[in-house]
């Protein structure tokens, strides 16, 4: 396949830290891949080099074909990248940062004055064109940084933790901007720690630990190496987790996991998660709260990692 992203071997060294040791990926054209791993991973130093920003130790990182350290050039004018803190001029307006960035690629005064009217009705940005951007909200200078990282049309386009802090309408608005320009024939790299995001927007994921690729694939297939389904339960009484690993234990052999005061048993099937909790009534233990769920990226990043994101993603619970 010809991929319009592919590392092999990616090397990066600080010291005597090793921010990446080994890393291979390939993203095929008009697709996002999502590039998950904890903080420290080696996430952003793989953006990094992807973006010319930094030069690996070894191994090769190309773009669209080109090498990113001896046609460094070439790649710039290929690839977009919006980082993890806006690169906007808060002195100026909104419309003044994009006319700015787009003269600076080279376009005539009209030219530029017509590509940052299209990309402000585009982002939903009109009402506040004429405002310096030291008075925008968190969401619209967010919107305004994704703006300016597509003036010139990218081919490929890296995205380093673009909604992180967000509030979900905000988050939202640029999922859908994103997939408008995958749909326009645009690659996405995208970094994250909301395990949604990836789920929704990535066509395929690589999680990263320790400067490495442990796991690749759709999120279908990352899901379903945790199984198939994943029953909650949560004891009225946490003495009572206990009794219910050994239930779990004994009806489907099931290995579990424990996270605030909650018992996580996964399952081939439904029929697998009746028995169990027909086991559990008949014990007599009390559940404050259960549910039955499929899998969730969360839970692949847990049982790679051994820990998740740090996100405040929560599940909902059926009372029992």
């Amino acid at each position: 396949m010809k991929y319009a992203i592919e590392v092999r071997g990616l090397v990066k060294s600080f010291g005597e830290v090793r921010a990446l040791d080994g890393i291979d990926l390939g993203v095929a054209p008009g697709t996002v891949m999502g590039l998950l791993g904890p903080n420290g991973a080696g996430k952003t130093t793989a953006v990094r080099v992807l973006s010319t920003l930094t030069v690996p130790d070894a191994g090769t990182a190309r773009v669209l074909g080109l090498d990113v350290v001896a046609q460094a050039a070439q790649v710039r004018e290929r690839l977009s990248l919006t980082g993890q803190y806006a690169g906007l001029d808060d002195g100026l307006t909104g419309e003044q940062n994009l006319v700015l960035i787009a003269r600076l690629l080279g376009a005539s005064r009209s030219q530029a004055k017509a590509r940052a009217h299209e990309l402000i009705e585009r982002f939903d940005l009109a009402h506040a064109a004429s405002r310096p951007v030291a008075g925008y909200s968190g969401g619209m200078r967010r919107r305004l940084d994704l703006a300016a990282s597509i003036v010139r049309r990218p081919e490929v386009l890296v995205l380093d933790e673009p909604t992180t802090g967000l509030d979900p309408n905000s988050r939202n608005g640029l999922w859908e901007v994103v997939r408008e320009l995958v749909a326009e024939g645009t690659t996405v790299l995208l970094t994250t720690q909301y395990l949604e995001e990836a789920d929704q927007l990535a066509d395929s994921i690589a999680v990263v630990d320790s400067g490495r690729v442990i796991a690749s694939g759709t999120p279908s297939q990352l899901k379903q190496t945790v199984g198939g389904l994943v029953l909650r339960l949560r004891p009225v009484r946490p003495d009572a987790l206990a009794q219910l690993r050994d239930l779990a234990d004994w009806t489907i052999g099931a290995s579990v996991r424990e996270e605030d005061a909650t018992l996580f048993v996964p399952v081939a099937h439904a029929g697998e998660a009746t028995a169990l909790m027909s086991r559990v009534s008949q014990a007599g233990v009390d559940l404050a709260a259960f549910g039955l769920d499929e899998p969730t990226l969360d839970e692949v990043f847990l049982t790679l990692t051994g820990h998740r994101t740090g996100t405040d993603e929560k599940k909902t619970e059926v009372p029992a």
